[in-house]
């Protein structure tokens, strides 16, 4: 039986020191910025991103990996005999599916999967750590990517934007466009939802947004609920951090947690000071 190498794409924004330790490969996303091109996460880190972003007049455009550099990883890993499961964003978001789906067509279809995760992001994040977790256990090709699966359709991000702005520049802002003209000195309360970013609530302020927040996340996992893993993400927002863990402690039983930025290409779209929280329902016994 082979070891199960699992592959993700740098919208995840897992940092090199955590994908090495889960022996996770990732494949970075292309930014395009003032005519110079970028490699998300490794030619641009989230933190030089935002704090460029703010002060810059342009916003960058994104593009998924190359066919080729999806073959290059595969090819790699296959020689060293590994099967290889591939999770990667929303194919509604990005090309990235459609790219690594290219370049899995030229091996043994039984060596490669490769997953539509319909996310992006912290939730992206969630299933991999915890796919690959299981892959370091022993786990087979079929057994990660039932799991994998299984991870992608229960986890859920419920986010708060600065502004609906870069997601109505970038082409990315799904069911929010009914936002738009109302939204003003509003901040929104988004998900994703069927791979795409939809609304939820427009609410006033940043505090009432954080707590309707969490009032939503309790209305769906009851009180004193179980988390099996917990995400927060932030566009280089560290100093709320705290605030958002504390919050999920005193309403969540918290089995695992992961605090990230929110990578430069998934930036590009949501903009700075955006918020994210993400989580996986414990399954019952």
């Amino acid at each position: 039986m082979n070891k199960v190498a699992v592959i993700t794409d740098s919208t995840a924004a897992i940092p090199d020191s955590i994908a090495r330790e889960h022996n996770l490969t990732v494949v970075p996303l292309n930014l395009v910025w003032d005519g110079e091109s970028y490699l998300d996460g490794i030619e641009i880190t989230p933190v030089e991103f935002y704090e460029r972003l703010v002060k810059s007049d342009t916003i960058p455009t994104t593009s998924q990996p190359s066919v080729g550099m999806f073959a290059k990883i595969f090819k790699n890993l296959i020689d060293q005999g590994y099967d290889i499961l591939t999770i990667v964003i929303s194919s509604k978001l990005s090309g990235t599916y459609q790219s690594a789906i290219q370049a899995a067509a030229d091996f043994p279809k039984n060596r490669i999967t490769v997953i539509d995760s319909l996310q992006a992001s912290m939730p992206l994040t969630l299933a991999v750590l915890m796919t690959a977790q299981a892959a370091q256990r022993g786990a087979t090709l079929l057994e990660c990517t039932n799991l994998a699966k299984d991870l992608c359709q229960r986890v859920r991000i419920l986010f708060i934007v600065d502004t609906l702005e870069y997601l109505h520049k970038g082409g990315r802002i799904g069911g929010a466009a009914r936002l738009i003209g109302t939204a003003l000195k509003m901040k929104p309360i988004l998900e994703l939802k069927n791979g795409e970013i939809d609304s939820l609530e427009n609410v006033r302020t940043f505090k009432k947004a954080t707590e309707r927040v969490f009032q939503i996340a309790e209305t769906e996992l009851g009180k004193q609920g179980t988390i099996e893993y917990l995400g927060i993400a932030t566009a280089n927002v560290p100093q709320i951090v705290g605030e958002f863990t504390n919050m999920a402690h005193q309403r969540f039983h918290v089995r695992n947690e992961f605090v990230g930025l929110i990578s430069p290409v998934i930036g590009t779209h949501v903009g700075p000071g955006t918020v994210g929280v993400a989580y996986i329902p414990a399954k019952k016994a």
